[in-house]
C-alpha cells in the first residue's frame, strides 16, 4: 500500500468536500448532502468513487475512509463548539 499516494487521494477528497449550513457536500455524493457524523460504515458511494476515480482497492479505500471520516467528524465537532 502506497501511503503517500493514499494521502494525496485523501487530501484531494477533503479539498472537494464542502460544509455549508451543517450539510456536507462531497465528491462522491455530488447532488445531495451527506449525512453528518458519526459514520459507522463505509458508504458504497465512497467505495465506488475511490475505485473509479483513483483505482483504489478495498483495503486502500478503507485507509482513506478512516482518515476522511476522522477529519470530517473533527471539523463538524469544532463547528458545533463555536
Amino acid at each position: 500500500m502506497n501511503n503517500k499516494f493514499l494521502n494525496k487521494v485523501y487530501n484531494q477528497i477533503m479539498s472537494e468536500t464542502k460544509i455549508i449550513n451543517d450539510k456536507v457536500y462531497t465528491p462522491f455524493f455530488p447532488l445531495s448532502s451527506f449525512p453528518p457524523p458519526p459514520y459507522s460504515f463505509l458508504p458504497s458511494s465512497f467505495l465506488f468513487h475511490c475505485k473509479e476515480v483513483y483505482c483504489l482497492n478495498k483495503e486502500e479505500t478503507e485507509y482513506v475512509w478512516e482518515k476522511y471520516k476522522k477529519e470530517l467528524t473533527d471539523i463538524i465537532n469544532e463547528k458545533e463548539l463555536c
